[in-house]
This record gives C-alpha cells, structure tokens and sequence, in this order.
C-alpha cells in the first residue's frame, strides 16, 4: 500500500500532502518519521513564506494506522518511543517551523489529522470535514505532549468532549468553537487555501517568522516540565497503561471488527 508525504511548490508557497490511500491518510510509523523530516528541511528554506498542509483523494487525515499498534504498544518502552520520538519528533517539527502554515482540511480529521491541525497557524476546512479523537473505544488515553497540544487548539472543552465521549463533531461547529478560521464548500477549498497562503507570501516575512516564534514561547506546547513536579510525575508515567487489559481489548476488538467489552 503506498503512502507517502510529498511537496509541492508554487513560488514562494509550499504544498505537503498526506497521502495513505488505503487508511484515508492515517499515519503510520513511517509517515510520523516523514513529516519530521519535511518540516525540519522546510524550516530551513529562507525562501518560503507559507506552507499548507492537505490530505489526498478527499480527506485530511483519519488518525493512526491501527493495523500496526499490536506490534509495539503493549510493551511500554516502545510505547513511550512510539510517542515521544517518531510522534512527537513529527508534530513538534511543525510547532518549530516559523513558516506559517495553513491546514486544508476536508473528509475525516481524527486523531492524529486533528494533532496535526493542532500544530497550524490558520485552518480551514470543507463543510464535509469531521473532527474527532475517539480513541476511548481503543482501550487508551491521549499521550501528554499531544493531549497538551490539542487542548491548546481545541479548547479544554472541545477536547474532553472528544477524549471522554469519543464525540464526533462537524466543521461547523468547530468553527463556531474557534478551531476553524473558514468552512467553505469543498470545490472552494484549494483556491481558498492558495489565495490565503498567497497573501501570506506577500507579507513581511521576518516579522511572521519573529510572530510565530512569540506565539509558540507564549503557548508552553512545547516547553518540558518543571522537575520533580506534577507534570513530570504524569511524563515520567504515562505509559503504564501499555499492557492493560482494556488497551489489548481496545485495540483487538477494532482490528477484529466487532465491538469492544470494557469490564
């Protein structure tokens, strides 16, 4: 199954697709590792000003490719790797990258595609995008860095609502939440993402840069906890829960197509 995440370039505007076909854009292990390494070259190139996230063939991004968490997420040590290394390298290469970056988001967005929409300085979606991070029914939490993240995006009540109720929720509302700078029928889209992105390039590019940075320093999303404090002790654990029944049950019971038991 081919997957991959490509640029594109159209003057001083850059295109990054998501593309995984056969799991509508999840992302794998590989795919996390990509968009590191995307991000960290884009970051260098001082002669961008904008960069818009998009998924292939109709949708953003649907989450993580479940097909491969048997092989590692039971053992904590290559849990806490899978998290804190190849996913959070990923996201936290977008967060470092002072290019302002639009994310153009149509079909599903969940999970990982909303951590990734998390990491955007404007979003804007098709009126067919859904939002969600229901991975309650997959037997495990939020891994901290990125639960930190999309709370800053979301909002603390956007994201219990999709981590404790596993709930679904269309582009309207998220746009009248916040998330969502623009709804736009989807044929409007890519103009809209382009013509955006566009008047971006035309801006003062040292100034988004010096922008981007303030926002990011003022946010936290990135800075490590202080020692010995509540929030290191919940790091320094998160990960316990790899062998857990549920986390198993969860997981098995997707895979297997039927509907999960949670005693």
């Amino acid at each position: 199954m081919s997957k991959s995440i490509e640029c594109e370039f159209d003057g001083a505007v850059a295109f990054v697709t998501l593309s995984y076909p056969a799991r509508l854009n999840a992302m794998s292990r590989t795919l996390w590792l990509r968009l590191r390494e995307v991000f960290e070259t884009l970051a260098h190139r001082t002669d961008l000003r904008c960069v818009v996230v998009r998924g292939a063939n109709g949708h953003f991004c649907a989450g993580g490719d479940i097909a491969e968490y048997p092989d590692f997420r039971f053992d904590e040590a290559q849990l806490r790797h899978f998290h804190e290394v190849e996913v959070w390298g990923g996201l936290s290469a977008m967060l470092r990258c002072d290019i302002p970056i639009i994310a153009c988001i149509e079909g599903n967005c969940m999970g990982a595609g909303v951590e990734i929409a998390s990491c955007c300085d404007i979003r804007i979606a098709a009126d067919n995008a859904r939002f969600g991070a229901p991975i309650a029914r997959l037997g495990f939490p939020m891994a901290p860095r990125e639960a930190r993240l999309v709370a800053y995006g979301l909002g603390h009540v956007t994201a219990r609502e999709m981590l404790l109720e596993a709930a679904v929720l269309d582009a309207a509302v998220l746009a009248q939440r916040g998330f969502l700078h623009q709804v736009l029928p989807a044929s409007d889209l890519m103009p809209k993402a382009l013509q955006r992105a566009q008047g971006i390039a035309r801006l003062a590019p040292q100034a988004a840069r010096l922008n981007k940075h303030t926002l990011r320093v003022l946010s936290g999303v990135l800075d490590e906890p202080a020692p010995q404090s509540p929030a290191a002790e919940l790091f320094a654990t998160a990960y316990h829960y790899a062998a857990a029944d549920e986390h198993q049950e969860g997981i098995t019971a997707f895979l297997a197509k039927r509907s999960p038991s949670f005693q």
